[in-house]
Parts: structure tokens; sequence; C-alpha cells
């Protein structure tokens, strides 16, 4: 069986890079887009790009995903077979701000990736969802067959609109899609708009550090090569069998440690892996965040025997020793 033409989109992101690293690892070859926005740091998007750019059978083209015609052209070029989409507009409070990013990268964004993945005859469609689509509820863990009508943010309504789209392809034109929902990822080449990124930052520099709903939350951290793992092993496992009906191809998985962490937890050990002690802040809760988050892994472990077990301690050591490179710290 000759190798599969794989795009990946979102590259330049936190998790866009580990998977196209973990596809070129592989021995695949890749090739990739990303629009390079400047939501955060541009410079480190470039470095993460200036890393995938070291291993042999890497492309990338800047493209934003909500060009309709940019995107129409790469797949008719491309005429991929395996598409692993993970651009997306990220974060639940800057959508208070600015929803309109996210309707265009979201949602116009991830319609022009599904009309080009149908138009290619793509066998297998990976995207990512996110654990926001579950909302603000007691029940846990979450679990794939909890209904996620309910969402708290903007953010997450358009992860619910996405995992709704790529259903609709797969019944209409048996498009084989997966969605993972993605459980709070943190480590090295992180986004700085995270608690993970932000903290340590903060305690290197003596800043204070904000903590809201005056630190009452829990948080499944997952660390990133398990996420990583998890979506390389879901996306490579070979086409869906799309079977009698089609709806047999769409699937949703979680990807979480499962095991929430609560949010003293977090900081305390960054201050002992650091050596310092944190100035903290406490604030009321933001709109739209939520106060726990828990997985379920459990369909995740049974179809492709794989459940994220990265401890917290040992993906911060990791994280804090890329930040100290990184920075020169």
């Amino acid at each position: 069986m000759s190798d599969p033409t794989i795009l990946v989109t979102g590259a330049a992101g936190f998790i866009g890079m580990h998977v196209a690293r973990r596809l070129l690892d592989g021995g695949h070859r890749v090739s990739t887009i990303d629009d390079i926005n400047g939501y955060y740091d541009v410079d480190l998007k470039r470095a993460r790009l200036a890393e995938l750019s070291k291993q042999p059978g890497f492309a990338f083209e800047q493209i934003d995903i909500a060009d309709r015609s940019s995107v129409d052209r790469l797949f008719t070029e491309l005429r991929p077979t395996l598409v692993i989409h993970l651009a997306a507009q990220p974060g639940i409070r800057y959508s208070l701000e600015n929803p309109h990013s996210y309707a265009e990268s979201n949602l116009v964004g991830f319609l022009n990736v599904l009309e080009g993945c149908r138009r290619s005859n793509v066998d297998h469609l990976v995207f990512a969802s996110s654990s926001s689509v579950y909302g603000e509820r007691d029940d846990m863990p979450y679990r794939e067959s909890d209904r996620v009508d309910k969402p708290v943010s903007f953010y997450a309504a358009t992860k619910c609109a996405n995992e709704i789209m790529a259903h609709s392809y797969n019944h209409l034109y048996a498009l084989p899609a997966t969605g993972l929902r993605f459980f709070t990822v943190y480590g090295p080449w992180g986004r700085p708009d995270m608690a993970v990124y932000l903290f340590t930052k903060a305690i290197f520099e003596g800043r204070p550090i904000k903590l809201f709903n005056h630190g009452d939350t829990w948080r499944d951290y997952t660390f990133i090569d398990d996420i990583a793992e998890g979506v390389v092993r879901v996306a490579t496992a070979g086409r869906p069998d799309v079977g009698a009906a089609p709806d047999t191809s769409y699937k949703i998985y979680n990807i979480g440690n499962g095991n929430p962490e609560h949010l003293g937890n977090l900081v305390s050990t960054l201050e002992e892996i650091i050596g310092k002690t944190a100035v903290t802040h406490e604030l009321p809760a933001q709109p739209g965040d939520v106060s726990r988050t828990f997985a379920d892994v459990s369909a995740l472990k049974r179809d492709f025997g794989f459940s994220p077990s990265t401890p917290l301690r040992e993906g911060l050591e990791r994280f804090v020793a890329w930040y100290r490179r990184y920075h020169g710290v």
C-alpha cells in the first residue's frame, strides 16, 4: 500500500506542529498549511515551522482556510487521501472580543475544508474538536455520548457546529470523519495564552498570576505528546469502514488525561520546578469558562489501544525545560 498523501492544517500551531512532527518521524511525507495570523506571537509560530522544515518530507504553504479559492486550489493540486484538520481560531476569552474571527475560521474555514475533502474523495478526515463542547455540567467524567447542545462560549459553539457539519457530510457524501475532543493541552512549544505558559512566564518574571474563579478550577491537563500520539493513531489506522450506512464512519473521541488536577496543584508544582514562589491574584470566574473538565477516554483505549498517561509533574518539567531553552532563562 502506497503512503497516503497527508494534509495537516494549522501546522504552525501548537498541536499542528507536534502532529506533523510525529508523522514526519514516522517516515510520512506531510503537506501543511497555516495562515500564521497574529492572535499570538508570530515568531513562535515561525519557529515551530523552522523545526519542522529540518525534517525530510515536509512541505508548507501559507493559506487561510477561510479563503475559499485558495483551499479549492490546494485540494485540486494536492489530492490528499488523509486530512488532519487542526487549523482554527482558538481561545475561549478572545471569542468574547472578536467572534467574527471564529465564524470565519471555525465555520467558513471548516466548510471549505469539508468541501475540499468531498470533492477529493478523501479517505479520512480527522478534525479537532474541544472539551469545551460539554459546557458547564456536574456529571463526570465527560463521555462522548453526553449531550453537547449547551455550550457556554462562542468558541465552544463553533466546535459543536464543526461536529454537526462533519456528521452531515458523512451522512450525505459518505465522507469518513473523526472528531477529537482535546482536553487542556500543554507542553513544549505551547500556546502563550494558556495557563501553563502564562503562569510559568509570570513566575520567572515575578509578576502576579491571575487565578480566575478564585483559583477553584479543575482541568484535565493533557501533555502534548499524548495528544499527538492519539491523533496519529486515529489518523493512520486506515480508512474507516463506511458500512451499510455512511453514519457508521463518523466517530467522536475524547483525548484527555482522565485525571483532573486542581489549579492550586498546577501552581504549586510549577513553583517547585522553577524554584520560585508565585505571586497570585484571585479574581471572579471569567465568562465562558467552566469550573471543571474530566475526560472519559475508554472509547479511545478500546478502539486504538491508547490513552494519555503522562503525569502532570513530568509534563510540567518538560515544558519548563523547553521554556528555559527557548527564552534563554
